[in-house]
C-alpha cells in the first residue's frame, strides 16, 4: 500500500484536490518502476509531499544543497537506493518511509506559465519526478537522465498528461 501525507502551505490554489494529485502522482511513478510491487505489499510505503512557498525552498535549498535559490522541487530520500528492496521486504513494523518531496509553488507556477501548460499538470510532473529521485534515479549523467526522463514520459502519458520533454529540433 501506498501512502502519501500531503502539508499544504503558501499560495497554493485552494480548489484544486492537491492530496489526491499527489497521490495519483506517487502511485504512478512507483508502479511504472522496478518497485511497482510495493503497491501490493502488505508494508505500507509513505512518502511527504510539502506545498509550500519559495522562500521555505530556497532556505531548504541553502541548508541541504548549499544552493542559496528557490527550485522547483526537492527531495529527500530516507534510504538508500540499493537498500529499497530489502528495507520493504523486511520491515518490522510493516511500514517504510521512502522520504520527503516540497515543491516551491512560485517556481513551479512561474514554469508551467513559461511552458504554456496549467499548474496542476507541472505540479503532477514534478511529484512524479520527486518520487523518482527517492527511488534512487538521477539525473546528473546521461543514461540515467535518459531512462529517468522515459519514466516520466511513460507515467505522465498514463496519467493523460503533457510530455515533460518534448524533442525540439531547430
Amino acid at each position: 500500500m501506498i501512502e502519501v501525507a500531503l502539508s499544504l502551505q503558501g499560495p497554493w490554489a485552494p480548489e484544486t484536490d492537491w492530496e489526491a494529485l499527489a497521490c495519483r502522482a506517487v502511485t504512478a511513478a512507483i508502479n511504472a518502476s522496478p518497485h511497482e510491487a510495493w503497491a501490493a505489499m502488505a508494508a505500507t510505503v509513505e512518502i511527504s509531499v510539502r506545498l509550500t512557498d519559495d522562500e521555505e525552498i530556497r532556505a531548504l535549498n541553502r541548508d541541504y544543497r548549499h544552493k542559496d535559490q528557490p527550485t522547483n522541487v526537492l527531495s529527500f530520500p530516507m534510504i538508500q537506493p540499493d537498500l529499497l528492496d530489502t528495507v520493504a521486504a523486511n520491515s518490522d513494523d510493516g511500514d517504510v518511509l521512502l522520504g520527503d518531496i516540497a515543491l516551491a509553488c512560485g517556481v513551479c507556477a512561474a514554469e508551467a506559465a513559461e511552458r504554456g501548460i496549467d499548474m496542476t499538470a507541472h505540479t503532477s510532473h514534478l511529484i512524479v519526478h520527486g518520487t523518482l529521485h527517492l527511488l534512487g534515479y538521477d539525473h546528473v549523467d546521461e543514461a540515467p537522465a535518459e531512462a529517468m526522463e522515459q519514466i516520466e514520459r511513460d507515467v505522465l502519458s498514463a496519467l493523460g498528461l503533457h510530455d515533460p520533454y518534448p524533442i525540439n529540433e531547430d
